[in-house]
């Protein structure tokens, strides 16, 4: 085991071997050679290149170097061409520390059977007057890039649920084709997360809708992870095991408490009022943050989409009717 590998269970360095083609013994040639390929894209902007970083790319793409390379220049060009969307990128910049406070994204503490973390997206609680689309896909990717500084979590990947549950045609009528390419190219295109699956529960019709619109920019890969489950939880947990989730996807969890992760990121600067002032933030300073949880914070009172169905209620549906398609990150 190299010092690269520091850290990591037994368990998960086997996982890594067996799945992602990982090798100690050439871990820094592999490196090496996706650090090589830098010189072919003298357009790009690479602003980081340390061993660490690059390893990242490596395992999203299973020691690929060519791929590594590939998602690793589309990372920074991704950023070069939204320069905007990364003005400010900390938790204390006014637009994602609204989303965040508004639980843009969920974060389980605890993670599935399969070492995952769960990110949680609860749609209805979109506020357009308060939140732009922009600012909460700022949030989930501030997210991700402090959640990937785990190495675990590098091999063992994400999963993400979607709950649309009284998600208004209003609000999906603002998901136009513009941006949500855009959050397909941020995530799917240009991120070193391996995504286990993408889940869907309680959607409308107009969400299928948007779901093929959307299909042409995605991957084959990401397709087979996005699963549909409409209200039957039982086909959520056959995929996610019910000890793994809050109440409102049939879990035996308490429910979600919407600042948990909000508070995580900010610290001290997290206020459950709205107000967003300027206070510095290291990411490298929350690299392990899911383990220090303010647990003396108290729960912050918040609306939240409640399921349609509760867990021993589910409605039985044909698991056929539940399309089975991957995620929207960068994928193995």
């Amino acid at each position: 085991m190299t010092h690269l590998q520091a850290g990591l269970s037994p368990e998960t360095i086997e996982k890594a071997r067996l799945e992602l083609n990982e090798n100690p013994d050439i871990l820094h040639q592999d490196i090496q050679q996706v650090r090589d390929m830098i010189i072919t894209r003298p357009d790009i902007g690479f602003l980081r290149t340390d061993d660490a970083f690059i390893l990242r790319f490596l395992r999203a793409r299973k020691f690929h170097q060519t791929e590594a390379f590939r998602l690793l220049a589309q990372y920074f060009q991704y950023r070069q061409l939204n320069l905007d969307m990364f003005k400010n990128f900390k938790a204390d910049d006014p637009g994602i520390k609204r989303a965040l406070t508004d639980g843009f994204p969920g974060v389980l503490e605890n993670r599935d059977h399969c070492g995952r973390k769960i990110l949680l997206l609860f749609a209805a609680n979109w506020d357009q007057s308060r939140n732009s689309f922009i600012d909460i896909l700022r949030a989930i990717l501030l997210s991700l890039e402090v959640l990937i500084e785990d190495q675990e979590l590098q091999i063992n990947g994400f999963i993400l649920i979607i709950d649309w549950s009284n998600f208004s045609f209003k609000q999906a009528s603002k998901l136009t084709p513009s941006i949500l390419k855009l959050a397909i190219e941020g995530l799917q295109d240009s991120f070193p997360a391996r995504f286990g699956g993408v889940h869907f529960v309680n959607q409308p019709w107009y969400i299928h809708a948007l779901y093929t619109l959307i299909k042409p920019f995605l991957k084959d890969k990401t397709r087979k992870r996005i699963f549909l489950h409409g209200n039957n939880l039982n086909s959520l947990h056959q995929l996610i095991h019910p000890e793994c989730l809050p109440s409102e996807f049939g879990g035996t969890l308490p429910p979600y408490d919407m600042g948990t992760w909000a508070r995580t990121l900010l610290g001290p600067d997290y206020s459950d009022e709205n107000e967003y002032t300027h206070t510095s933030y290291n990411a490298m300073h929350v690299k392990h943050a899911s383990s220090n949880l303010e647990r003396e914070a108290s729960p912050k009172p918040m609306k939240r989409s409640q399921s349609v169905v509760e867990a021993g209620t589910l409605k039985h549906e044909d698991p056929g009717e539940s399309e089975n398609t991957q995620p929207l990150l960068a994928l193995d």
